[in-house]
């Protein structure tokens, strides 16, 4: 096991739940400092664990771990974190509570404090949905982050994100007729359909166009769908892929006591330094999205990752997506804070 585990007992989630013997898995990259003033917090996104944050941290990179304390927090639903697939009855499998972004930053705010006893973090970082939680952090905590770099992430999901991911709930769903009674018969050959659907979101029409998973090694369009798309799905829970969906459809920085839904509010309430960086062919986490949002905050740059690999221009796939990225993160991370 390359990761620790942060216990946090039961915690009452958003939904009024009372989830027993909660957990985070984490994992942790350099050494606290003695100021403890050199945090970085890196979330992971949907479908993702640690390791695959991993492309974005190293020697001489912005997410340096001879200078950073980076802390990895696997989101809650992902198979390492409390999860369906991990949890017992009777919050198993399809009976997991619902879990949201704002209750994810709450545990993890609690694994920063209670654990290593951080009080201000230098920045939070994310893709997609790890984006998602960059916000959150910056709406939920002001005063302790000074900076936050969300790439391929909103701060919401607008209404074209959700019908995105309510197609990828319904061709899973469909396997079963629709009928809630019997989730519990999905497994992860259920999740072929989703991948195909999904192939369709995550790269762009340009990407597809000009073949460019013939640069991943696919000769043809169906072995890359098939060696790419299916076979990453299939790996998953189906129950933590659904749960999993449930956040991001549910991922609104405002939804909480601090905002009571006023979006415009909590965006304007995140103090810290702010880069977005939105794929520019993103089809459904849009630089459109991410320009009206950083219009809304007082400290945000919006820098637009120029690439045809859509949302996955985050994923640390393509060579000069990610030198774009790390160069902007640098960048960022040299700017003295405000909060």
């Amino acid at each position: 096991m390359d990761y620790e585990i942060f216990d946090l007992g039961n915690v009452a989630l958003q939904s009024g739940v009372t989830l027993p013997g909660a957990f985070l898995a984490y994992k942790t990259y350099g050494k606290l400092n003695e100021q403890k003033d050199n945090v970085i917090v890196y979330p992971t996104a949907f479908g993702d664990q640690h390791i695959q944050n991993e492309w974005l941290i190293g020697s001489g990179m912005a997410l340096d771990p001879e200078k950073y304390f980076i802390i990895v927090p696997n989101l809650m639903g992902n198979g390492l974190s409390s999860s369906p697939s991990n949890t017992p009855p009777p919050f198993d499998r399809a009976h997991f509570p619902q879990v949201t972004i704002y209750d994810n930053v709450k545990f993890q705010h609690r694994l920063v404090t209670e654990k290593f006893g951080i009080q201000k973090i230098a920045l939070v970082v994310g893709w997609s949905m790890g984006g998602i939680q960059a916000f959150q952090w910056g709406a939920s905590y002001p005063e302790m982050v000074e900076r936050i770099a969300p790439f391929s992430g909103i701060a919401k999901p607008w209404p074209h994100t959700f019908v995105v991911l309510d197609s990828l709930k319904a061709s899973l769903l469909s396997a079963v007729d629709f009928n809630p009674s019997r989730l519990n018969e999905l497994t992860s050959e259920n999740l072929r359909a989703v991948g195909r659907v999904y192939a369709g979101w995550g790269l762009s029409q340009a990407f597809y166009r000009e073949g460019r998973y013939r640069s991943l090694g696919f000769d043809t369009l169906e072995e890359f769908v098939t060696g790419v798309w299916e076979d990453s799905f299939m790996q998953m829970d189906p129950h933590n892929v659904l749960a999993m969906l449930w956040t991001g459809q549910h991922a609104d920085i405002s939804a909480n006591s601090s905002y009571h839904g006023d979006f415009h509010k909590a965006l304007k309430s995140i103090k810290a330094l702010a880069c977005i960086m939105p794929g520019s062919t993103d089809l459904f986490c849009t630089a459109d999205d991410n320009k009206y949002e950083a219009n809304l905050m007082p400290n945000a740059v919006l820098k637009p990752i120029q690439s045809i690999w859509g949302h996955f221009a985050g994923r640390g796939i393509n060579r000069a997506d990610n030198q774009f990225i790390d160069d902007n993160l640098k960048h960022l991370l040299a700017l003295s804070p405000n909060v």
